[in-house]
């Protein structure tokens, strides 16, 4: 078993490697967020590159392409993601769905985008238009593809219409229904799932995480977000959120609002959006998913709203997720939100 991928990876990647024979010009690695689809993908695009690859199709480690690409400076592979990224990680290493690397000697006041914009795609041309190193192959990695903005979703578009001889686009993804139909017309698409919840939670425990099925739960059971759940310092303000959320009111909407306006709208999003659905769960069925802690206050809350209110505060979630990473104002963003809760129980 290869120690590159994840344990819970083995079975896709040999089911990747049935796709060499005849390989696609664009494969779209889809999936649940935190479950360890760029490494994955990364690792294939190296044992793509790579010079002697094993017999299951593992890049071999120590030819001069995968020591090339253990650097980030293959001569014949390209990382197509957010400046946002480079800014929030600082250094090549590999978590989840977002691996670092530095930018030295920028100096720009500008924000870091969180969009793939349409500069990105056009550099790819020089890159494209030369012969590849050694006869080989030539490879671009793009995630995540619901970064694209329209523009350079558009120029990718042209660029898969008629791609250029030897060259293999990965694209990554955590929400399809985001990305432009022409495009997944356009692409191999390739799933990978949620791990077994035993197998996940001896990976956690593995790792040393305490307490791995709670954290496992509340991330959905993708064991890589529940691992980087645990070590960071967000569960305060995830717990205060809950606390809200369990007590909702519009005075204490306003408050939390204001004290939170600092944490991301999209993971308040995210909170809260399980939050409804384990509502939901309970009211329909008696099952919570994400928050089994708060059983008693789900219970309890989900004796005083109607399944039609559930119903429409979860089309209405999911519209926010849609925006919640370029909110025109965060803290609006986020008081519009609770209140909206908040009026499921007046």
């Amino acid at each position: 078993m290869s120690i590159d991928i994840f344990p819970w990876q083995e079975a896709a990647w040999q089911r990747l490697q049935q796709l060499r024979e005849r390989m696609p010009h664009a494969i779209l690695i889809h999936g649940p967020a935190g479950i360890g689809k760029t490494l994955f993908a990364e690792r294939f695009a190296q044992a793509l590159l790579c010079e002697s690859p094993d017999v299951a199709g593992h890049a071999c480690g120590e030819c001069a392409s995968c020591g090339w690409f253990a650097q980030y400076n293959h001569p014949d592979y390209r990382r197509v993601r957010p400046e946002a990224l480079d800014e929030a990680e600082g250094s090549a290493t590999e978590g989840e769905d977002d691996d670092g690397e530095t930018k030295k000697g920028s100096k720009s006041t500008r924000a870091p985008s969180k969009d793939i914009r349409i500069d990105q795609i056009r550099a790819l041309a020089d890159f494209m238009n030369v012969s590849t190193h050694r006869q080989g192959k030539r490879v671009v990695l793009l995630y995540p593809a619901e970064a694209l903005n329209g523009a350079a979703a558009n120029a990718l578009l042209k660029t898969l219409e008629e791609p250029p001889p030897d060259t293999v686009f990965i694209l990554i993804s955590n929400s399809l229904d985001r990305l432009l139909p022409t495009i997944l017309s356009r692409c191999r698409k390739f799933g990978l799932a949620l791990p077994p919840i035993e197998e996940a939670l001896s990976w956690l425990k593995a790792q040393g995480v305490a307490d791995a099925d709670i954290w496992l739960a509340e991330q959905g059971g993708a064991p890589l977000a529940a691992l980087e759940m645990s070590q960071s310092e967000s569960r305060e303000i995830m717990d205060e959120f809950l606390r809200h959320l369990a007590k909702p009111g519009v005075d204490d909407a306003l408050k939390t609002a204001d004290r939170l306006q600092k944490t991301a709208p999209s993971q308040q999003v995210e909170w809260l959006q399980r939050w409804l659905y384990d509502l939901f769960s309970v009211k329909l069925a008696g099952k919570i998913r994400y928050y089994p802690r708060y059983r008693k206050e789900l219970v309890a809350l989900s004796g005083r709203v109607e399944v039609p209110s559930l119903l429409q505060a979860l089309r209405v979630i999911k519209e926010r997720r849609a925006i919640a990473e370029h909110p025109l104002s965060p803290k609006l963003f986020i008081e519009d939100m609770l209140l909206d809760y908040a009026k499921l129980y007046s």
